[in-house]
């Protein structure tokens, strides 16, 4: 029932009236089942979704997990995981994405994403610390982070896999996680590596090294340069604000940032240029809503993309082509998914694509 719920969902968010898809139930969306684009002509063009079994990949980076076989044996096998292992622990979560209905827009991929973002963007490449690698948002003081907050629901989301599946690794199942709800949320195709291994509390990293939403563009510089990103890079990857939202219980604002918070567009994009913006009249904290709606927000953080010049080619060019703006972000993502990562040399022409469910 869930692959089926995602084969027919979102067909008419791209092509829709905004307005009118803010005020619409979620579920009248939920007509057909190819993908559609925020801009006109992608989708007969678009080769971003060409699904790669790419060469050499049958058994990378996992490494092998020792197991009792039978629960009163003491006996040991040795499991070495290979793709197939790995499509099972994505189609798991897959099937899981809208089991709640009433959580957030119907649907976890975006506080999934938000986890795999935030469990990778701790990474310093000065001193080679924090990075997707040892999950250590499992313990205080990382998960108590302001910047965090509200991730919980995604690695209690996340716990009955990790028992379906021990073998897998916290850190190799919150990143497989992001790339199962980017390309489940119909974005691009993601290619994934796994070999991560888990860390203890001593390898937590310090607060203050995820972005903060208030500052402007020179904040957003120093802490995506630390992790090693330029200009286009940043701007690519701030495009996956197209999914989710913020809640007033976590981050304090307020409010999803497109019309189609569970599908990945270029939308961000294109409102945050199109749309007239006006401070929010509330006792929260400063952020933005659209003029015509007043149903959407963008950050201080976010029209710095559009008040620095730099930033703002990029801006330019991705909201006129979803395609070039899937392609820029797989590979930014992928980017962010594998910093401070020890993998293997050479394993880095050994990623895998997964097969999605719809």
């Amino acid at each position: 029932m869930a692959s089926a719920t995602r084969t027919l969902a979102r067909a008419a968010l791209r092509n829709a009236t905004r307005p009118a898809l803010a005020a619409a139930p979620r579920a009248a969306f939920r007509q057909a089942g190819r993908r559609f684009y925020s801009t006109e002509g992608e989708a007969a063009k678009s080769s971003s979704q060409t699904w790669v079994w790419l060469a050499g990949a049958a058994v990378i980076g996992g490494g092998a997990f020792w197991y009792n076989q039978n629960k009163g044996s003491a006996s040991a096998k040795t499991f070495t995981p290979k793709f197939d292992d790995y499509q099972a622990v994505y189609n798991e979560i897959a099937s899981r994405l809208e089991e709640n209905g009433d959580y957030d827009d119907g649907s976890y991929g975006p506080v999934l994403v938000r986890l795999a973002w935030h469990a990778s963007g701790t990474y310093d490449k000065e001193t080679g610390t924090g990075g997707s690698n040892g999950a250590t948002m499992r313990f205080s003081p990382e998960s108590d982070h302001g910047a965090n907050a509200g991730l919980k629901a995604a690695r209690d989301f996340l716990e009955p896999v990790k028992q379906k599946f021990p073998w897998i690794t916290y850190s190799d199942l919150w990143i497989l996680a992001g790339v199962t709800a980017i390309q489940e949320m119909l974005g691009p195709a993601i290619p994934y590596r796994p070999g991560r291994t888990d860390r203890e509390v001593a390898f937590c990293t310090p607060d203050g090294r995820l972005p903060d939403a208030s500052q402007g563009q020179d904040h957003v510089r120093n802490i995506f340069y630390r992790m090693g990103f330029n200009d286009q890079e940043i701007v690519a990857l701030i495009g996956a604000h197209a999914l989710g939202r913020c809640h007033t219980d976590r981050s304090g604002f307020s409010g999803p940032w497109t019309f189609s918070p569970t599908v990945m567009t270029n939308d961000f994009y294109q409102l945050l240029l199109n749309e007239k913006w006006q401070y929010k009249k509330w006792d929260g904290p400063k952020q933005y809503e659209d003029k015509k709606t007043k149903s959407l927000m963008m950050l201080p953080a976010d029209m710095a993309f559009i008040q620095d010049k730099k930033f703002k080619e990029w801006v330019e060019k991705y909201a006129k082509d979803n395609d070039v703006f899937f392609k820029d972000f797989s590979a930014v993502i992928v980017k962010l998914f594998e910093l401070g990562v020890p993998f293997a040399e050479g394993s880095e022409n050994q990623r895998w694509v997964f097969k999605t469910s719809a």
